[in-house]
């Protein structure tokens, strides 16, 4: 199955009701919301998603809702990756692939291998994997940072690594990548305030969190941007900004789901060990929403 890394991808969250069941009533508007804006991919089980805190039954309930939903309306990405490499392989034969495009890893968390662990770690991944792989890099979460040698090694030695999620926050390490990657090999966004900037030095997209909430603005900031329609891209990336910062300012997915609660989309509750987002800053994102709504 091909898969384009161009555009937007939604790091979708997970709904729950208020005795912790997933909601699936509410899943299901979100999926038709991010379709109804236009965004390129969804991304399944991510961070966003508390996938930690989801049982394989679970997890597999949601990837068989979301497939069902999306009814091939937009490209999908399942987040597959952890730090037990033989239980990401095991993974690899034991969720639905079926509608799924590619497959995004994380880099493998609290171990903290070194750079040759991390190496094999992939390599094991795509040697095992029958879809695309997209590393994911974010080392605020993971313990570790996915360098730019061992990225580039990835991309080089597997034509089936075919990207990396990038939300290292360094510019430097990013733009090494950019400058060096082979052919068929992309940079995608992993940070919704990195984006624009990324977008500049030659990123293909962004997984996003946002855009959860605003599928439509950060897809057309995207596209102008890779357009090469740098003024209209800079005003929707200034229009989400601040909405942006907010939603990470007390601990993400929480943040998103004030945001989607606000719109009537969700209802406000997460599984431990996450809570909800502090009244002060609940309070900002909900009128954060409604600015951005209006402009």
């Amino acid at each position: 199955m091909s898969f384009n890394t161009k555009g937007t991808a939604v790091a979708i969250i997970t709904p729950f009701n208020s005795d912790g069941s997933i909601d699936f009533d509410a899943l299901r508007k979100l999926v038709l919301h991010i379709v109804a804006g236009k965004a390129e991919t969804i991304v399944i089980l991510g961070t966003t998603g508390e996938s930690p805190v989801l049982s394989k039954e679970e997890k597999k309930a949601v990837i068989e809702t979301i497939v069902a939903i999306n009814n091939g309306q937009t490209q999908l990405v399942l987040g597959i990756g952890g730090n037990n490499t033989a239980e990401v392989l095991d993974q690899l034969t034991q969720m639905p692939l079926d509608g799924i495009s590619a497959i995004l890893s994380v880099a493998p968390y609290y171990n903290k291998p070194n750079q040759e662990g991390i190496y094999r770690h992939f390599k094991a991944i795509a040697e095992a994997s029958p879809l695309p792989v997209i590393i994911y890099n974010i080392p605020g979460r993971s313990g570790i940072n996915i360098t730019a040698a061992t990225t580039l090694r990835l991309a080089n030695d597997f034509k089936n690594i075919v990207a990396t999620k990038e939300a290292s926050g360094n510019l430097e390490q990013c733009t090494a990548i950019l400058r060096e990657k082979p052919d068929g090999f992309d940079l995608i966004s992993g940070d919704d305030n990195f984006t624009y900037p990324l977008l500049m030095l030659g990123a293909s997209g962004v997984i996003s969190v946002s855009a959860n909430a605003f599928p439509d603005i950060m897809s057309q900031m995207v596209r102008h941007a890779l357009a090469g329609e740098v003024k209209k891209a800079l005003a929707l990336h200034f229009r989400l900004y601040h909405f942006t910062d907010l939603l990470f300012a007390d601990g993400s997915p929480a943040g998103i789901k004030v945001a989607l609660n606000q719109m009537g989309i969700v209802k406000n509750f997460l599984r431990l060990p996450l809570v909800p987002v502090n009244a002060e800053v609940e309070k900002a994102i909900r009128e954060e929403v409604v600015r951005v709504s209006r402009i």
